[in-house]
């Protein structure tokens, strides 16, 4: 008698259907987009905390690049025959209230303050880009090159952001040690 117990199993294929993939798609773009809106609410008031004057001229141009990326995503709902729902986006919201909790913290300190905002926002940018790649390997199987652009565009500008608080960050860690 034959053992088929030690057979490996067909492997099954992976069916992404256009249904599945849109309802992936569209979840996970309204949970950045609902992060994004849960950020731009807040980022005038982490400027306003900022110490640094480097620090404080980011944080303006990540609301802006925000308020951009946030404008193209809703291009992409359009696209999609859609519109934006508010999603459940505690990851990133919970790092914006920690990073407020943290401003808190150090409320007197400065350079540990300015800190904290460099730290926080150099974690949110890397989720961003994280989440956008994905969503642009999945609108490869969306079969819209539009739609791809536009989230390369946010991906490029989350990168550019992400760029320029690490060198923010360096900067600030050198002209506070040379003190």
């Amino acid at each position: 008698m034959s053992n088929d117990t030690n057979k490996p199993e067909p492997r099954k294929k992976i069916s992404l259907g256009s249904k599945k993939l849109r309802g992936f798609f569209l979840s996970h773009l309204d949970k950045i987009y609902s992060a994004k809106a849960h950020l731009v609410n807040h980022l005038p008031t982490i400027k306003e905390e900022a110490h640094f004057a480097d620090l404080k001229i980011a944080v303006r141009e990540t609301i802006e690049d925000v308020e951009r990326q946030m404008a193209r995503m809703e291009v992409i709902y359009e696209l999609l025959d859609s519109s934006p729902n508010n999603a459940n986006c505690g990851g990133l919201a919970g790092l914006v209230d920690d990073a407020f909790e943290d401003i808190k913290k150090h409320a007197k300190e400065n350079e540990l303050r300015d800190m904290s905002i460099v730290f926080y926002l150099q974690n949110i940018e890397s989720l961003e880009m994280a989440s956008f790649q994905v969503l642009q390997m999945a609108a490869v199987k969306l079969r819209n090159k539009q739609i791809k652009q536009l989230l390369r565009e946010n991906y490029d500008e989350a990168k550019a952001d992400r760029t320029l608080l690490l060198l923010i960050g360096s900067k600030y860690i050198v002209s506070s040690t040379g003190s």
